[in-house]
């Protein structure tokens, strides 16, 4: 009994590893160029901020996310 017990101990420390290096999400990437993109898409309109949309998008990209 005391070994399945040190087997789950261990797939739980295993787990718990890979918890750390989740992938990082679309909506938690690029913070700086998105808070600014969508404050200006506000008070603008989308067709006026098309430079500040664009930098998000390379930032975005430079992560690995395909846009």
């Amino acid at each position: 009994m005391s070994t399945l017990s040190a087997a789950s101990l261990e797939s739980s420390a295993g787990t718990g590893s890979t918890e750390q290096k989740k992938p990082l999400k679309p909506c938690c990437a690029c913070p700086e160029t998105k808070k600014v993109r969508d404050a200006c898409i506000i008070e603008k309109g989308e067709e006026k901020c098309t430079d500040l949309i664009e930098a998000h998008k390379e930032c975005m990209r430079a992560l690995g996310f395909k846009i």
